[in-house]
């Protein structure tokens, strides 16, 4: 029988605080840049729970091609412990892309092409690139960085297909920050699967080349990450609030990074994986908190 609290555990609920906090700031970030005023609260709130529904449809897609390596790894897992059927799981990912696909031609048909490129992209990763070649992670990265430029177009639109304020700089650095912090972010998620990955024959990068190797790749992208981070406040005109948690977090951040360099573990990349999704839900949740600081108070 279908465990009900197993479709909650299918959306990775301890990268929940990332995964609203993000679609959240990029919202937000979108009016403030583009206008100068907060957004309508109602497409705020619908843009953001949008962008949730189609990353957390990522993740039920990956469970659903990845049964027999987790099975390894991670058997306590939802579908390897088979409190959710193969099939399920399908339907729920289906499910949760509609929810997602729904919102953004609601808001903006720029929005929906965003969306789908991110949905092809996360999609030939999931069902051939992972299984294929060490580098499947660029096309995570690629994916995941389209989903702020996705909610900013909700909240901002191009005006190609839409009549908006046009093409704003921050989207493309938001976007590419989201990109290659994630480059990060998924080698750690790799080296955590290194077993299982190896047992059936995953070419991920740990698998192939190593984790030793891997934390130097690891290490170099949130470098870049976290520089763009910083450069995200002085093309969007964040204030001080967002530039001293941006410092704070990316400091902490980096540290973390050099301690996975010097002990490159399964262990360790297995933390900072966790550690990665902290430091992006404390730096966006400090974006939200300067834009609604200077937006309301000053």
């Amino acid at each position: 029988m279908t465990d009900p609290r197993a479709y909650w555990e299918l959306l990775r609920p301890p990268l929940a605080p990332m995964d609203l906090a993000m679609p959240g700031a990029s919202a937000l970030l979108a009016a403030y840049a583009t206008s100068g005023h907060l957004p309508p609260a109602w497409p705020f709130a619908i843009a953001t729970l949008g962008a949730y529904a189609a990353i957390t449809s990522s993740y039920v897609l990956n469970d659903y091609v990845d049964v027999d390596v987790d099975s390894v790894a991670m058997p306590g897992r939802p579908l390897p412990s088979a409190r959710v059927t193969r099939r399920a799981a399908g339907a729920y990912a289906l499910l949760l892309f509609l929810l997602a696909a729904a919102v953004a031609l609601y808001l903006n048909p720029e929005s929906a092409v965003a969306l789908a490129a991110a949905t092809i992209i996360i999609t030939i990763y999931s069902v051939w690139a992972k299984r294929n070649t060490p580098w499947s992670w660029i096309l995570v990265g690629l994916a995941f960085g389209l989903v702020p430029v996705g909610v900013w177009l909700a909240m901002a639109p191009a005006g190609v297909l839409k009549d908006g304020p046009g093409w704003h700089n921050g989207a493309l650095i938001l976007g590419s920050m989201i990109c290659i912090t994630d480059w990060g972010f998924t080698n750690c998620d790799a080296s955590r699967d290194l077993a299982g990955d190896r047992k059936k024959g995953v070419p991920t990068t740990p698998a192939t080349y190593g984790v030793q190797f891997t934390s130097r790749l690891v290490f170099f992208f949130w470098a870049v990450g976290i520089a763009m981070s910083l450069a995200l406040a002085t093309s969007t005109g964040l204030g001080w609030i967002y530039m001293a948690a941006a410092i704070a977090a990316g400091s902490w951040m980096l540290v973390q990074s050099w301690d996975f360099l010097r002990n490159p573990s399964p262990g360790r990349g297995e933390r900072l994986f966790y550690q990665g999704a902290n430091y992006r839900a404390v730096l966006f949740v400090f974006l939200i908190a300067d834009i609604l600081f200077f937006a309301t108070v000053i």
